[in-house]
C-alpha cells in the first residue's frame, strides 16, 4: 500500500471515529435533556412532592395523612357509632383557599392550626408547621367529629369548630384499656386497617368508634377520645 493510501484511510478511520464521538456525545446531550423534562413534567404533575413534603418529613410530619370524620355520638356520646371517613385528598382544599380561617391555634407541639368555617356545621383545620400545610381534618356536619394520631400528638376536631390536642395516654389495641374520662375501650381488629372500639360508661357501651382505613375522633361529655386507623387509641380530658 502506498503512503498516500495509508494516509487517507488513517483519516477516513479519524472522521468515523469523530462521528461516533459526536453521535455519542449527542446522545448524552439528548438523555440529559429527556431527564430534566421528565424531572420537570413530574414536578409539574405532582406539586405536593416538593420543598413542603421536606420539610414535613424534616419535622417528623411525614406520613400524616388527612382525614374526614364521618359518623359521632353526640355531646352527651349516645350509643351512636362513629365510623372512618374519606382521605380529604390534600393538604389544602379549594374551600379553604376561598376564605380566611375562623381562627387559628397552638397545638401542643408547637404546631398550628388554622380552623375554616364550611358552612353547615362543617369545619376544617389544616396543620402548619415549619410554614407548610402538613395535615388536615374536616368534619362532615351529620353530627360528625374528625379524630387524627399525628405520630404521638392527638386532635380532635368537633362538629362545632373546636380543636383540642394532647399527648400521651396512647394504647395499642387489640385489648381493653381504661380511658381518660373514666372510660373504658374495648378495642378489636376488623380487618385491614380496620379496628373498632366500644366505649363503655358506667350504663354500658356508650358508643362505638370504627376505622376504615383512616383515623377517627370524638368528644365525649368534655373529654376527647382518638381511635388510629393503627389500633392506638388515647383520651384526654
Amino acid at each position: 500500500m502506498s503512503s498516500s493510501t495509508t494516509a487517507r484511510t488513517a483519516r477516513r478511520r479519524t472522521l468515523r471515529i469523530a462521528a461516533a464521538a459526536l453521535t455519542a456525545a449527542a446522545g448524552l446531550t439528548l438523555t440529559a435533556c429527556s431527564g430534566s423534562d421528565a424531572a420537570d413534567a413530574k414536578s409539574a404533575g405532582h406539586p405536593s412532592t416538593s420543598s413542603s413534603a421536606a420539610k414535613s418529613a424534616a419535622s417528623g410530619w411525614s406520613g400524616i395523612q388527612s382525614s374526614e370524620g364521618k359518623a359521632s355520638p353526640d355531646a352527651h356520646i349516645g350509643t351512636k357509632s362513629v365510623a372512618a371517613g374519606k382521605q380529604s385528598g390534600g393538604a389544602q382544599s379549594a374551600r379553604a383557599k376561598t376564605g380566611s380561617p375562623v381562627r387559628t391555634q397552638t397545638l401542643v407541639d408547637g404546631s398550628t392550626a388554622k380552623i375554616y368555617d364550611l358552612g353547615s356545621q362543617r369545619y376544617r383545620a389544616e396543620i402548619v408547621s415549619d410554614g407548610s400545610v402538613v395535615a388536615a381534618m374536616e368534619t362532615t356536619g351529620q353530627d360528625a367529629d374528625a379524630g387524627l394520631d399525628a405520630n404521638g400528638m392527638f386532635v380532635v376536631l368537633t362538629m362545632g369548630g373546636e380543636v383540642h390536642s394532647w399527648m400521651g395516654g396512647e394504647h395499642r389495641g387489640p385489648g381493653t384499656f381504661k380511658l381518660a374520662g373514666g372510660w373504658t375501650a374495648k378495642v378489636t381488629k376488623v380487618g385491614e386497617l380496620r379496628y373498632r372500639a366500644q366505649i363503655i360508661g358506667f350504663e354500658g357501651v356508650a358508643a362505638t368508634l370504627e376505622t376504615n382505613g383512616h383515623d377517627v375522633g370524638v368528644e365525649a361529655n368534655g373529654g376527647y377520645i382518638v381511635l388510629s386507623a393503627g389500633g392506638v387509641i388515647s383520651a384526654h380530658k
